[in-house]
């Protein structure tokens, strides 16, 4: 069953907090990459995530053999979030998207700024060249420790099922 992002997360999710991707390989061993940015389709049944080319061959080779992501965003405050999917499309990003992975690069140096961490080593995060993973979202779990963590969250989304 898809599920939709709710609507009052996609300003949470795009607003330069960490993303880590998650992927497997044939043997099931995990492997992660830093994403870099991410865009909340409209309707909210799909998003882009963008990993450096340079830092994530093992994932984007995962990506290419199974379609299989997890894609966590999370805050300073341990708010979380956890979407799993299907990967529909694997791009090189195209030109007119790198001043919005500067952009991500800059907003997460500052978050991460108010916990501690210089904003000159955050600048040093590679953010280009990218690829861009376009995920169609099957889960998505609250990860924020609590009671609630692990809980499914959304709404079932008509669509075809991978």
């Amino acid at each position: 069953m898809l599920t939709s992002i709710p609507s009052e997360l996609v300003a949470f999710l795009e607003s330069g907090i960490s993303i880590l991707v998650g992927s497997r390989d044939a043997h099931l061993r995990p492997e992660f990459a830093r994403g870099i940015g991410a865009r909340i389709h409209p309707g909210g049944g799909e998003l882009t995530v963008w990993i450096p080319s340079t830092t994530a061959e093992r994932t984007l080779a995962n990506v290419r053999d199974n379609g299989r992501l997890a894609v966590c965003f999370a805050a300073i405050d341990h708010r979380s979030f956890q979407f799993k999917g299907r990967t529909i499309e694997v791009r090189d990003a195209h030109p007119d998207e790198r001043a919005s992975l500067e952009r991500y690069r800059a907003a997460i140096a500052q978050h991460w700024g108010q916990v501690g961490m210089p904003p000159r080593l955050t600048h040093r995060m590679i953010v280009w060249p990218a690829q861009a993973l376009t995920l169609q979202i099957e889960s998505v779990f609250q990860q924020t420790p609590g009671p609630g963590a692990g809980a499914a969250l959304g709404r079932p989304r008509r669509g075809k099922k991978s």
